[in-house]
């Protein structure tokens, strides 16, 4: 039996988009999304160009995006809202300045996480972007 995250309706795996130009970082990411139930990795991207190419075929419930992932996250994370609108956009980072932090949500970040959390944090937090009902603008 498949389970899914509260608030996803279609009962099926929840599509995760990862980006992030660190291709062994990417791969775990990967690995550790992969072996949920409830998700399921539709790509992977180095930079923006790809990552708006998949966000855009693949329309994804979630994009996992490098604050400062090559082309801008914040540029990026402004074209995934702008062609995937009902992805949610979870910006994962090793810089927690305030700064970073107001420019990804002003372009529609949903959550900010910390790289060097637990596999366990950053699969609580990717459930509950998607469980979480969107503020309207």
């Amino acid at each position: 039996m498949t389970t899914t995250a509260p608030g996803h309706a279609t009962g099926s795996p929840l599509g995760v988009l990862l980006c992030d130009d660190n291709e062994m970082l990417l791969e775990a990411l990967r690995e550790v999304v992969q072996a949920q139930p409830d998700m399921d990795v539709v790509g992977t991207a180095f930079n923006a160009e790809q990552a708006i190419r998949l966000a855009r075929r693949h329309q994804p419930d979630l994009v996992v995006l490098d604050v400062r992932f090559p082309g801008g996250g914040h540029s990026v994370a402004r074209e995934i809202a702008r062609c995937s609108p009902d992805s949610r956009i979870v910006a994962f980072s090793a810089y927690d300045d305030k700064g970073s932090v107001e420019e990804m949500r002003r372009a529609g970040v949903s959550e900010y996480l910390l790289k060097g959390v637990t596999n366990r944090e950053f699969l609580a937090v990717l459930r509950r972007v998607v469980s979480t009902p969107e503020e309207a603008p």
